[in-house]
């Protein structure tokens, strides 16, 4: 009777082992395919929402014809929302997050390096960090406010403090990461510990330090519309919030797509840079 059974499972398994080797034959997708798949999405969802409002099956209000998004574009160009041009706005926003992003990537970084090679250092910036960081940019910009006014400074000071939480853990956890052996097997070299940092830790460092990159330059982004909050005259978000105050759908609409426009090309430079400082990533 074992006999029996074993065979049936022997018999039974041979058709999921034959399954799995042709999963495993299967190549991956390339590059092409990969953004041709991305296109015909993105193609289909413009398609739905070209039917869903031609055929009134979502009022205006609620989402406008991608005509009329156009023509709020065409407007913005000109300087007929607003008072200012679009690329005055756009340039403004693009000065705040910019700025403050590489501040923080300035601080971040050693920050981070730092309380990954110190316990000390870590036991003193960690707590502080981690308490700040899951908290939105909106709870704590009237305080902003209230320290260092209305001006440019709260503006980028509360997109730094979005960008720098990421930033610095992800440098931390970089070097935490480091190998032990490669550390040891450089000390017993001779090394100092500057070349200890600079050719052992932050090269460990680096993958992890490029991710904390993209993820604060995203939170940057998404943190622009509640900086420009704070009586700015020109900026997309300040434009947005202005629109959405009058229910103006086709310019909140408008000033998505250029906010999301910027931030996937933010994104994909991350990725270029990544794919050029770390090729190694992802190959294991």
């Amino acid at each position: 009777m074992n006999d029996l059974s074993e065979s049936h499972s022997v018999t039974a398994a041979i058709p999921a082992r034959r399954q799995l080797k042709k999963i495993r034959r299967r190549r991956p997708l390339s590059g092409m395919q990969i953004g041709l798949i991305s296109l015909l999405m993105v193609a289909f969802m413009l398609a739905v929402w070209l039917v869903v409002t031609h055929l009134g099956l979502v009022k205006p209000l609620f989402l406008p014809k991608p005509e009329t998004v156009l023509k709020a574009f065409s407007d913005a160009i000109d300087g007929r929302i607003d008072g200012a041009p679009l690329t005055e706005h756009v340039a403004m926003s693009l000065f705040r997050v910019v700025f403050a992003f590489l501040l923080a990537a300035l601080v971040g970084i050693p920050v981070g390096l730092a309380m990954g090679i110190s316990p000390a250092i870590r036991a003193m910036l960690d707590p502080f960090i981690e308490f700040y960081r899951p908290l939105p940019p909106l709870a704590y910009l009237p305080l902003v406010i209230i320290w260092f006014g209305i001006g440019e400074t709260s503006k980028v000071l509360l997109i730094f403090l979005a960008c720098f939480a990421p930033v610095a853990l992800a440098a931390r956890a970089g070097v935490l990461a480091a190998s032990s052996d490669q550390i040891n097997a450089a000390r017993a070299l001779g090394a100092s510990r500057l070349q200890l940092l600079s050719f052992v830790i932050l090269p460990a460092a680096l993958p992890d330090i490029l991710v904390g990159l993209r993820i604060g330059m995203g939170v940057g982004w998404t943190t622009l519309v509640a900086a420009e909050m704070v009586a700015a005259s020109t900026g997309v978000g300040q434009m947005v919030l202005n629109a959405s105050n009058f229910l103006r759908t086709d310019i909140v609409l408008m000033g998505i797509f250029v906010i999301g426009f910027f931030a996937v090309v933010f994104e994909f430079a991350m990725r270029w840079l990544e794919k050029k400082l770390v090729p190694w990533r992802g190959m294991a």
